[in-house]
């Protein structure tokens, strides 16, 4: 794959840093090829007005972040836009859709916008439907009137829902050309979700409450049309870390995981055209007493044999999983941050040749040692060794070389805390 210098860039950058990168995820994608097709239909499935939802499950390190995010770079390239949401039992509860609808316009992004595209997204389904309205009337600018129609007949099966979030876009673009910011500003935090939001900003578009769990599931339902106005034909949405839903009091994990299992059926039954929900999480979520188990319809509709060799694994399944890196793997995804560098150093002939693949593979049983030879939760600390320790002062310095002048060391400081776990105190030099 050809990469920019910026691109590059960033991809190295985010490794030094012991992060998955933003973008260009297909250097990296080793062991998910076999999803690419299926994944493929879905976003197709989606753009054309379907409604998905997939779960993804998978141990740590197996990659269900970096699956997530390679997802949301298949789904930007097809023009849909791309939410994520953590899950958190204070600030984002799942059974509070309010808060999940506001996550996701925070961190709503497109192709050509980054987080939070929301208002960029408004701005420009606003401007199409004045385009449209315009060409409509034969004339070079249409009116009010004209724009408020068109408007209301866009957002008419929005409207049956929840009849606010026109009236609140209208008051928005009133706002607009009144030339009062402040107004403006404010509604479009009450539409994304915010609260907070003043009573003088909420008078004026004739409303008086927050946004609450009711309003949410119409507001998304509000966004989608939007995004589709607006030349985006639908939203993948990752739910991310849903396993943390365990660690959560019984009743407030009850009600998320029943909240999971409306979502799936309203999916289903084609409430949310143009919607992909992915969710992540452990098997012990899936698969324990704390977690879909304890919910038998949402567990029934989760449901995915995974008794046979993962290499049969039906990817279309409502239930996928990811396995743990391997060895050969490790090495190869090794192998190609190692040509990504090599391709856009002046001295890549000699990266290559000092950093060749059996250098890589030592590196590789060094860091998987060091981590009790958990290979599964060792990749994100070996491309940061890799790119931090190695490559560059290969770069940087013409007499380096590793194999004599590097020895591999890991600090407390700079492990996860499942890394952490991995190692024994006289392992590691703190």
């Amino acid at each position: 794959m050809s990469l920019s210098p910026v691109r590059r860039r960033e991809i190295l950058q985010a490794l030094r840093q012991g992060t998955v990168p933003s973008g260009n995820l297909d250097v990296l994608a080793v062991g998910i090829d076999k999803f690419s097709p299926t994944v493929t239909e879905d976003l197709d499935a989606v753009a054309a007005g379907g409604a998905l939802f997939k779960a993804v499950r998978g141990e740590y390190g197996s990659g269900k972040t970096f699956f997530a995010r390679w997802a949301a770079q298949q789904a930007m390239r097809r023009g849909l836009a791309v939410a994520e949401v953590q899950v958190s039992e204070l600030e984002t509860p799942l059974h509070k859709l309010e808060t999940v609808y506001r996550r996701t316009t925070e961190s709503l992004r497109t192709s050509a916008f980054a987080p939070s595209a929301f208002r960029s997204v408004l701005d420009a389904w606003l401007y199409g439907v004045e385009e449209d309205a315009a060409a409509a009337a034969g004339t070079p600018e249409a009116t009010a009137e004209q724009v408020d129609a068109l408007l209301e007949s866009r957002l008419a099966a929005v409207a049956t829902a929840t009849p606010v979030y026109p009236m609140v876009l209208r008051a928005y673009r009133a706002a607009l050309e009144q030339g009062d910011a402040a107004t403006a500003d404010a509604l479009v935090a009450w539409l994304g979700g915010q609260p907070h939001v003043g009573a003088a900003a909420k008078r004026a578009a004739g409303v008086r409450q927050d946004v609450d769990h009711f309003l949410a599931m119409g507001f998304l339902q509000g966004l989608l049309a939007v995004l589709k106005g607006a030349r985006h034909p639908g939203l993948l949405l990752v739910i991310d870390e849903v396993e943390t839903l365990q660690r959560m009091r019984s009743d407030s994990r009850a009600k998320a995981l029943n909240a999971l299992r409306q979502w799936i059926d309203e999916l289903d039954s084609g409430r949310y055209p143009g919607l992909y929900l992915l969710i992540t999480g452990t098997p012990a979520f899936f698969d324990g007493r704390l977690g879909v188990q304890s919910l038998p319809p949402l567990a029934q509709r989760l449901h995915t044999d995974f008794t046979t060799d993962a290499r049969f694994d039906n990817p279309r399944a409502p239930q996928i999983r990811l396995v743990g890196f391997d060895f050969d793997r490790l090495v190869e995804v090794g192998v190609r941050v190692r040509d990504v560098f090599a391709d856009g150093s002046p001295v890549g002939d000699r990266i290559r040749t000092v950093v060749d693949d059996a250098y890589l593979a030592s590196l590789a049983h060094a860091v998987a040692g060091k981590l009790g030879g958990k290979v599964g939760i060792s990749p994100r600390l070996f491309l940061k060794k890799l790119v931090l320790d190695v490559l560059d002062r290969v770069e940087q310095f013409p007499d380096f070389d590793p194999r004599q002048h590097y020895a591999l060391t890991l600090s407390s400081e700079e492990m996860t805390d499942t890394e952490r776990q991995a190692v024994t105190a006289d392992e590691v030099e703190l």
